[in-house]
């Protein structure tokens, strides 16, 4: 059973997957949905904080690096492409435009996607952090709620 929480956890912390990866393989695992809901969106807020403090810290002690500097710039040119987007829909809307990025479950719109625009657009943290915080909620339900729908449909046809 622990590896299959470990394992999930591991998912639901990778960028671009994160608990869209997480949760559907640990309920194709045997976990309990709510419990593979609670586990993954926990462990996946969490990587909010972490990835403030890297991007705060570790970033800079790694750009003299060329490997680091040619790989990040160019998930900060994409990010920044979407950030200028996002930042209209910010100041039009507030923290919301924030949450529902992050809350729309697809590959590249989740908590690192969403702190990433944060610290480039150099949002109050704590607003920031919250917004991501329910984004990763409502999306963690989507994707519980559709894969749950959809192993249910696929075992009708079996």
């Amino acid at each position: 059973m622990w590896w299959k929480i470990l394992l999930s956890c591991i998912l639901s912390i990778l960028p671009i997957i994160e608990l869209r990866g997480g949760i559907p393989l640990a309920i194709l695992t045997g976990l309990n949905p709510w419990l593979a809901f609670s586990i993954c969106v926990f462990v996946n807020i969490l990587i909010t904080p972490f990835a403030f403090f890297f991007l705060d810290r570790i970033h800079v002690w790694l750009l003299p690096y060329v490997w680091y500097k040619k790989s990040i710039n160019k998930i900060f040119e994409r990010t920044k492409k979407r950030s200028q987007k996002i930042q209209r829909r910010i100041d039009n809307y507030g923290m919301v435009a924030l949450m529902l990025f992050v809350a729309i479950p697809l590959p590249g719109t989740g908590a690192w996607t969403g702190a990433l625009i944060a610290w480039l657009l150099k949002l109050n943290r704590k607003k920031a952090f919250l917004a991501i915080t329910i984004g990763v909620i409502i999306a963690g339900l989507i994707v519980t709620l559709a894969f749950t729908g959809l192993v249910a449909l696929f075992k009708t046809f079996i």
